[in-house]
């Protein structure tokens, strides 16, 4: 049996066909196109689905179903996305407006709780029950894995550890509060971080780099390089990772978490600092058992697998 997976996200939409072991068969993408009605765009999905199955050479027979993984708050038993602010979208049936299109099983999630458990099933997480997963870029996504099954919270609206505070009257987040997780440990914020650390410091060397062309890498290609000023935000940076790491450790107390996104790709450079940090100050010390701190390995995969693997569950 295979199954189909799609992520939808602001700019694209990738989908792609994997089988029980998560091997990929086939993956692309399309345009999202953001602003039409939900119909069009639902319509779009539909139709992205059907040619993933033609250009796979299956049968709609052969496949399981589908599995959408959006970025909001989405009630799989309703086949409704209760809101999904990206999208300007409350309360649009998904389900019912696919279903229009296909007749097909659909099961749909919270786009960083599908990456969550992709992660865990094929990627970072596999042969772990218990599994947290950051994702850092735009904004801070988190999805947690719990005795093999994802928690997911009332009416699946639960597990936005991105909108945990770690620094009362801190900065100001999108979601309107202020000091969450999302204001210092994403990309967003780390960029903000490396650019007002530009222009406090006219001695730095990541001067060099225009303020406009600053991204997650600057701080730390300049800090490998010896600038004290990058190895300052950098290890502010995995302060910031750090606490959140270790809210996650002491409230679930996984097996693993695992970290996400474009800054991932730093390695234990990233890592090892906020490693030491979470076995010293996470609750018990090393008196508790310790958690396990890698990078994702999906990469921008691990959404649609996810989602696909939604379909495993039931």
């Amino acid at each position: 049996m295979y199954y189909v997976g799609l992520d939808v996200g602001g700019t694209f939409v990738k989908g792609g066909i994997i089988d029980e072991t998560g091997k990929i068969l086939i993956k692309d993408s399309i345009p999202t196109g953001v602003g039409r009605p939900h119909s069009e765009i639902i319509k779009d999905w539909a139709n992205f689905y059907l040619k993933l199955l033609a250009d796979a050479g299956l049968s709609r027979a052969e496949v399981s179903g589908v599995g959408i993984g959006i970025p909001g708050t989405i009630d799989d038993e309703t086949g409704v996305v209760a809101y999904a602010n990206n999208f300007g979208w409350r309360q649009i049936p998904i389900r019912q407006e696919f279903s229009k299109w296909c007749d097909v099983e659909i099961h749909m999630g919270n786009d960083a709780n599908c990456a969550a458990l992709g992660e865990t099933k094929f990627g970072a997480g596999k042969g772990y029950n218990n599994t947290v997963l950051f994702t850092l870029g735009t904004g801070v996504g988190a999805g947690i894995v719990i005795d093999g099954k994802l928690l997911l919270g009332n009416n699946s609206a639960g597990a936005e550890m991105g909108h945990m505070s770690i620094m009362m009257d801190g900065e100001l987040c999108t979601c309107g509060r202020r000091g969450c997780i999302e204001a210092y440990a994403s990309a967003t914020a780390l960029i903000r971080d490396t650019r007002r650390a530009i222009e406090k410091n006219p001695d730095t060397m990541m001067r060099e780099v225009p303020l406009d062309e600053v991204n997650g890498k600057t701080c730390f290609d300049y800090a490998r390089l010896g600038d004290k000023t990058a190895q300052e935000v950098v290890a502010n940076y995995q302060r910031y990772l750090a606490e959140a790491i270790i809210d996650a450790v002491n409230i679930f107390r996984p097996e693993i978490v695992m970290i996400g996104g474009g800054v991932s790709y730093q390695g234990d450079y990233l890592l090892e600092p906020i490693r030491r940090m979470v076995d010293k100050y996470s609750y018990g010390g090393d008196i508790n058992p310790r958690v396990v701190i890698q990078p994702a390995t999906l990469g921008n995969d691990a959404g649609f697998i996810g989602a696909a693997a939604l379909l495993m569950l039931n």
